[in-house]
């Protein structure tokens, strides 16, 4: 029989260290220009991909380079809506999170698919308070996106002391896997 934990209680993913590797051989050659980025969390597997940007005259104008770079991510994402569908079901059942898909055209991206994972948390009345604010003052239409606006705007102020918060967690990881079992 096989163990089954209490209902409730999450279970971690399988490791996903080689999940880059692992769709760099599974992609078809000729997708991107460049390996694709791939960013694994215990949910969801983002994997972004860079596309040749379009020639354009030397003329061309900001917003017609936009234009191009747009139009070059959107056939991008049409030709290969089957093969990505294929790649996604091998990784989703290989490492057991969902896919996402991203392109990178130039200065333009665009991301296909994402999840949305549920986050439950308990907040006191000052922090209610300030989501409260955000949504009176229309920076964001609910408390969830409120708060998913403020982790935002953390993150992007914190990104270099977050970076090395993760390398140093790596480094426990590895050190756990190198020690006695």
């Amino acid at each position: 029989m096989r163990f089954r934990p209490p209902s409730g209680t999450r279970t971690e993913p399988p490791p996903a260290d080689d999940a880059a590797a692992w769709i760099t051989g599974a992609a078809p050659d000729g997708w991107f220009t460049e390996p694709a980025e791939v960013i694994v969390d215990r949910d969801e597997i983002l994997i972004w991909g860079r596309v040749p940007t379009p020639e354009l005259g030397a003329d061309a104008t900001d917003a017609d380079k936009a234009a191009a770079q747009a139009g070059r991510i959107h056939q991008f994402r049409e030709d290969t809506r089957e093969d990505r569908i294929k790649v996604a079901l091998q990784v989703e059942h290989r490492y057991q999170r969902k896919v996402s898909w991203g392109v990178r055209c130039g200065d333009s991206q665009e991301l296909f698919t994402h999840l949305s994972a549920p986050v439950m948390t308990r907040l006191r009345q000052p922090e209610r308070q300030v989501l409260d604010t955000l949504v009176d003052a229309g920076v964001a239409r609910s408390r969830s996106e409120a708060l998913a606006w403020c982790v935002r705007l953390v993150g992007e102020h914190t990104d270099e002391w977050l970076t090395e918060l993760r390398d140093a967690m790596t480094k426990v990881e590895d050190l756990r896997r190198k020690g006695p079992q």
